[in-house]
């Protein structure tokens, strides 16, 4: 009987539903938006333009805001790298390695020459007979002009430096429109790749001179007609340091502001 008296115990084990109810989902969660906000921006960069994508950069290579520019491949920002007379030869280098990624290189190898003269590094886009960089009496540039502008804004874009662009043409008269001849067409072409240079990365401020020089300022003088005679000229200044250095680089045969027939020592190399 005494046995048959005692109480029962029966203890149930109360089991906790962490899952539901802990905190372990929230970073799970967070993590997941972070990711699709990341995703979105990456997505909204793509269809920016490259001014955009320009600044966006810059913010994230020099987030303090101290520098005058956005961020630069070049040496880091563009508040720490200016082009002066001591290192224009880093800004060649690096263009050249630049224009090498552009589409269609190879063709475009022997239309490109890049020297560094006593302006400043001057880049010339040189034109074929039937015409690469703009169409043949056209002041639109072509499909190639426009794309090598573009690469060239971007780089350019990222320098505190001055650019000056010029128009050149040969000596055959423009013919076709009244009232309109190489004078026109060649300050039309500098313009037109100036517009197209400040939408893809150069600065608003950045472009000091935009000059036609028709046919006189040939690049081959005793051939006025050759079709290297029609060329975009871009020249990036030098800075001077302080008031006190304001000599200019010294002059030598591959310093020549005006390039002679044949000279391609400084052209842009294809390998």
């Amino acid at each position: 009987m005494e046995k048959s008296a005692r109480p029962i115990i029966i203890v149930k084990k109360k089991v906790a539903h962490g899952a539901h109810h802990g905190g372990a989902w929230k970073v799970a969660y967070a993590d997941f938006v972070t990711a699709m906000m990341a995703l979105f921006i990456v997505l909204w960069l793509l269809n920016s333009s490259k001014q955009i994508q320009v600044a966006v950069g810059g913010y994230f290579k020099d987030p303090s805001g101290t520098s005058k520019k956005v961020g630069t491949n070049l040496v880091g920002s563009g508040d720490s790298f200016s082009i002066t007379k001591d290192n224009m030869q880093k800004l060649k280098e690096e263009l050249q390695k630049s224009i090498r990624q552009v589409s269609d290189f190879d063709k475009l190898k022997n239309q490109i020459e890049i020297t560094i003269t006593s302006e400043g590094l001057r880049i010339e886009l040189l034109e074929t007979e039937s015409g690469t960089f703009f169409d043949s009496g056209n002041a639109k540039p072509s499909e190639q002009g426009e794309r090598l502008l573009s690469m060239l804004a971007t780089e350019l874009g990222k320098l505190p430096n001055k650019v000056s662009i010029e128009g050149h043409t040969d000596s055959k008269p423009y013919v076709g429109v009244r009232d309109y001849g190489n004078w026109e067409l060649s300050a039309d072409r500098a313009n037109a790749a100036r517009r197209l240079m400040q939408e893809r990365g150069l600065g608003p401020e950045q472009v000091s001179q935009v000059r036609g020089f028709a046919d006189q300022n040939l690049r081959k003088p005793d051939a006025p007609l050759d079709a290297s005679n029609r060329r975009i000229t871009l020249i990036v200044q030098y800075l001077v340091k302080d008031e006190d250095d304001k000599s200019a680089p010294p002059e030598s045969p591959a310093d020549e502001t005006k390039p002679s027939a044949g000279k391609a020592e400084e052209s842009v190399p294809a390998h």
